[in-house]
């Protein structure tokens, strides 16, 4: 779903936690599952201060 990508980013990295805190194991299991392409997901959210944690599976 490439319009998520296109979101501000801080609404963005918002809605990509809520989604992996409540139904995503994992960063890889939430942008197959949504069609996204994981490695634009970590580029758009890292060029605004946010990296993702593998152990908190979230972005910080």
């Amino acid at each position: 779903m490439s319009s998520l990508l296109d979101m501000d980013s801080n609404i963005l990295v918002s809605i990509v936690n809520m989604k992996l805190r409540d139904f995503y194991d994992s960063l890889d299991q939430y942008c197959e599952d949504a069609d996204i392409d994981k490695d634009e997901l970590i580029k758009k959210l890292s060029k605004v201060g946010y990296e993702y944690n593998t152990q908190l599976n979230q972005f910080k």
